[in-house]
């Protein structure tokens, strides 16, 4: 099975659908950390209510990007993480060469459009609500040492109405996440 660490900043509710695929035996990994980079999120008390590790790794706390890094994947090598998954993670982690294609990430749209330094989460939404475009979605790729950068693994389209405002398009993408994400960790269980 599958081991692997989840980064979250924030609400937990990539990891808790993770956790409920699990649960209910639609996905075959062993989600044996969560690390945040922050204690006062409700995704580290989901963690923690499931019986998972948790780590919190502030980045204020490190002198330089290489010292952060090193935290940040310490705890993932000692347990023998195969993959991690970052599920709302927003702070910039240099990849160690032993983690070269070994961590994902989702975007919550079809990169290369609306993404870059700055862009997550609702600032995503709103821009792609602004534009006026048909068609959004998520996309899940292996990560580098660029903001949404690298080899894209999966997308997941979802089809806009015109009026669709910011929360309209966040609801829509949230449900192609939560299908696209147990997918492409089901097809790295497969190999």
């Amino acid at each position: 099975m599958l081991k692997i660490a989840v980064w979250i900043s924030g609400g937990g509710t990539t990891l808790n659908n993770i956790l409920n695929c699990v649960s209910t035996e639609n996905l075959e990994v062993d989600v044996c950390l969560v690390v945040s980079s922050s204690s006062a999120v409700d995704g580290v008390e989901i963690a923690q209510t499931a019986g998972i590790e948790t780590q919190i790794v502030r980045r204020g706390e490190f002198d330089s990007p290489e010292g952060y890094r090193d935290e940040m994947f310490r705890r993932c090598r000692e347990m023998g993480v195969q993959y991690v998954v970052m599920a709302g993670f927003l702070k910039h982690v240099l990849i160690p060469s032993d983690f070269t294609n070994r961590v994902i990430n989702i975007h919550p749209s079809l990169i290369p459009a609306f993404c870059g330094k700055g862009m997550y989460g609702n600032r995503v939404h709103q821009a792609v609500a602004d534009s006026g475009v048909s068609a959004s979605g998520c996309t899940i790729h292996f990560v580098d040492n660029e903001f949404d950068h690298g080899p894209i693994i999966y997308q997941q389209t979802v089809q806009l109405t015109q009026g669709d405002c910011a929360e309209d398009v966040r609801q829509k993408v949230f449900v192609a996440e939560c299908e696209a994400y147990p997918k492409v960790l089901g097809w790295l269980n497969a190999g």
